[in-house]
């Protein structure tokens, strides 16, 4: 028995280590990402540029676009991780708890930590829609362009109106989703002692609002006539 609950501990414990890990690659990348989108501001030619500069990143060293597979495959490696990481560990809570505390835990939830569920799926859609839309070109509000800052214009102008909206609510999803996985991971490492609790939240809470208004920022300067 003493050895069955080892291995169950140690299994656990590996899985919270993989989803705080994959976590980190996830927000990194989130934050490049942002800061990515940022240069629509600086026009055209900017943006266009640094897309096309990351295709030839690494270049000779890398082949064109060697850089961009190697970020696809860490981060679906990621992702895959996080969510089979997540899935287990909710399933292992479960059945520990059963069902004498469901009212009490739901309770004690914090609004973040209820909707990260359901926020997953809405961010799990709203990725296959994201690279459809503006890196495959393949789904295309406003018309295809070649050109990565057209196809942002086109995509966010007024009359798609609903395409801002699932884009709003989506990255609203992510802060939520980012300031409850940084809290956890923090928690995970064992970094979220009592002294450190306060600014631990704080961290967390800033990073996902400058996460969230930088990814907000672009769609809706297009929607209001800022950018065009």
């Amino acid at each position: 028995m003493t050895k069955k609950r080892s291995t169950a501990y140690g299994s656990t414990v590996a899985l919270k280590s993989a989803m705080a890990v994959s976590g980190v690659v996830l927000v990194l990348y989130l934050i490049a990402h942002m800061y990515g989108n940022l240069k629509v501001f600086a026009g055209q030619e900017a943006f266009d540029g640094y897309a096309e500069g990351l295709r030839d990143l690494g270049y000779p060293l890398l082949p064109h676009e060697g850089f961009l597979w190697i970020a696809r495959v860490v981060l679906l490696a990621s992702i895959l991780i996080h969510i089979y990481s997540a899935a287990v560990l909710t399933i292992r809570a479960r059945k520990a708890r059963g069902h004498r505390y469901a009212v009490t835990k739901r309770v004690q939830r914090s609004y973040a930590s209820y909707t990260m569920r359901w926020g997953g799926v809405l961010i799990a859609l709203f990725v296959i829609f994201h690279i459809l839309h503006l890196t495959t070109n393949t789904i295309a509000p406003g018309g295809r362009s070649d050109s990565p800052y057209e196809r942002l214009v086109n995509g966010f102008q007024p009359e798609y109106w609903y395409v801002t909206l699932f884009y709003v609510a989506s990255v609203i999803a992510v802060g939520f989703h980012l300031r409850h996985g940084i809290w956890s991971g923090m928690a995970t490492l064992g970094l979220n002692k009592a002294p450190r609790q306060g600014k631990i939240n704080g961290v967390a809470v800033a990073i996902a609002l400058i996460v969230t208004v930088g990814f907000l920022l672009p769609p809706l300067a297009v929607t209001f006539g800022l950018v065009s």
